[in-house]
């Protein structure tokens, strides 16, 4: 659910994004997103690349108060920003911040999660879905960003999603770039 405190946040990110030439998901590709996260309902959300916490509040916004949301951002200061974010957008769900090489920490996470956003470094979106794999579930989403405008640093993951026989995959149009949406088979 979209509060005050959230809307005040998001529209100040958006602001400073603007400003600073931060590549923030934007709206529309960020209510795509939020949508999707309201319809699949799930518990436990991973997101790799923080940023300064946009997808991050907009995915949290959507979720129950029960649910858990784990963001991973390589960068100290921006990691700081999107705490400081999330904690002024007053989201209910558990929100937690972890910096570091998603790399090395996606190995140490605990636990399955139901949906993942990817929204990193475009030519690690495979190598961090492999890692990933066996802490899926059967019909766990995963939701990777920029699949259009990055797909060619992006290439060797689009295949495997679409190719492998392991998801069911396809992409979606929006906000001048797209998500590759896939559901773990």
């Amino acid at each position: 659910m979209l509060t005050e405190e959230c809307r005040k946040v998001l529209t100040a990110i958006e602001r400073t994004a603007r400003k600073e030439h931060l590549p923030i998901m934007g709206q529309e590709r960020g209510n795509l997103l939020a949508e999707i996260v309201r319809k699949s309902k799930p518990k436990r959300v991973l997101e790799v690349g923080t940023l300064i916490g946009y997808s991050a509040i907009l995915m949290a916004k959507e979720l129950n108060s029960d649910a858990e949301l784990i963001t991973i951002e390589v960068d100290r200061s921006e990691a700081e920003a999107a705490r400081e974010n999330i904690r002024e957008a007053k989201v209910k769900p558990k929100v937690q911040v972890l910096v570091g090489d998603a790399s090395k920490i996606i190995p140490e996470l605990k636990g399955k999660f139901d949906l993942v956003f990817l929204d990193g470094a475009k030519s690690e979106y495979l190598r961090h879905l492999k890692l990933l794999e066996d802490k899926l579930r059967k019909g766990s989403i995963i939701v990777a960003d920029n699949a259009e405008a990055f797909a060619y640093l992006m290439r060797d993951y689009l295949d495997y999603v679409r190719n492998s026989g392991k998801y069911e995959s396809f992409f979606i149009h929006a906000g001048g770039d797209g998500l590759e949406v896939s559901r773990k088979l």
